[in-house]
């Protein structure tokens, strides 16, 4: 409980009983049920820790922050439910919450004295990948931090409501000549999952043209393993049929070439994953051509949101996209947690300043060596 006046912070370890709180609050695509209750039921290595924030004087909920706490390197670390499969984290917010700028501190300060109080005794507290607004409010978390502090950023894309002149932008991509020769391929076509049994044989596809493309580059793969195929396929199964799981595929006589993953909520579509055949096909861009067409075709529904995710590979700007800033907050919650604290925003200001950073990044390979 909080001792922060006015705030009330409960923590809960079900995901079930804290959605039912906030179940028409303000969120993003990875606050939504079906990637949470996934995320909750695939990752079972860590302890579910969920907040509830309420109004003392009013008894209504203002927020739930669905959150993990887990043990490394014997410093009992609380952050979000991610594990780095969500691009972003944020909490749910109620509809009708007013966040001033003395409400989005107060939120922030009870979380923090709640988390220091707990019998737990927890360490630190990692709140990374976090918006500065949900669902157009302002999110009370940032507050413990420094915009755009984070590595990473989004990327969106926001294509207008005439395709036709989006795509005319695109113009260095030859997209069309791209379709052009994939369509020469017998049977070619293009195709969104509309049922469950549909969409988990373009997962397969995708996890295998994956691990192949992360093989060829010398890289580690995950998203394969057992917690991740369950925690996809499950995701999958819930929200294929009412359009949450966008999965789609570039299909020819000799099978799936190209495959994207990606979520919709509200008015935005999130891409997560792209896979295709490598140098097989490497003449039409299969993943570019792919991740396009699925954009046409959900603009075709309605909307013109498109966020291409975290990272910043070259294609993201080429297909117009415009940087997100991020937010990372760390704060200790012991003295045992101070140092990495410390650590961590040492790393934020670096990235504030490219050449340092850069220095300090020689420095420390030389060290290693």
């Amino acid at each position: 409980m909080s001792s922060t006046p006015g705030i009330a912070v409960d923590f809960v370890r079900d995901w079930r009983q804290a959605e039912s709180r906030l179940s028409a609050g303000h969120r993003t695509a990875f606050q939504h049920g079906y990637w949470l209750g996934a995320w909750y039921a695939a990752f079972g290595d860590v302890t579910p820790l969920i907040a509830v924030i309420s109004d003392v004087a009013t008894g209504k909920d203002i927020a739930v922050v669905p959150m993990i706490s887990h043990v490394r390197r014997g410093i009992r670390i609380v952050e979000f439910a991610d594990l780095g499969v969500s691009d972003t984290n944020a909490p749910i917010l109620a509809c009708d919450v007013a966040l001033d700028a003395a409400a989005t501190d107060a939120i922030g300060k009870a979380l923090v004295a709640s988390l220091r109080a707990s019998p737990d005794r927890f360490d630190l507290l990692r709140l990374k990948k976090m918006p500065a607004h949900v669902g157009g409010k302002p999110n009370p978390l940032v507050s413990l931090g420094r915009v755009g502090s984070c590595s990473l950023n989004g990327n969106l894309v926001l294509t207008g409501d005439d395709y036709e002149d989006y795509r005319a932008s695109l113009r260095r991509l030859q997209l069309p000549r791209c379709w052009r020769v994939f369509s020469r391929l017998g049977n070619a076509r293009f195709e969104i999952a509309t049922d469950v049994e549909r969409a988990r044989e373009i997962l397969d596809v995708m996890d295998v043209q994956q691990d192949e493309r992360m093989r060829q580059l010398g890289s580690p793969f995950v998203l394969n393993d057992d917690a991740h195929a369950r925690f996809y396929r499950e995701v999958a199964r819930q929200g294929v049929a009412d359009g949450y799981a966008i999965i789609s595929a570039l299909v020819c006589d000799k099978g799936i070439v190209a495959t994207t993953l990606g979520v919709r909520y509200g008015a935005t579509y999130v891409l997560l994953r792209i896979s295709h055949t490598g140098n097989t096909w490497a003449n039409f861009s299969p993943g570019l051509l792919a991740t396009e067409r699925t954009i046409a075709a959900l603009h075709a529904q309605g909307l013109r949101r498109f966020d291409l995710s975290i990272g910043n590979q070259d294609y993201k700007r080429r297909l117009g996209a415009e940087k997100v800033p991020l937010t990372d907050v760390s704060v200790a919650l012991s003295w045992r947690g101070m140092p990495y604290a410390w650590r961590d925003h040492a790393a934020q200001e670096l990235r504030r300043h490219p050449r340092l950073a850069a220095f300090a990044a020689r420095l420390m390979g030389k060290g290693a060596r």
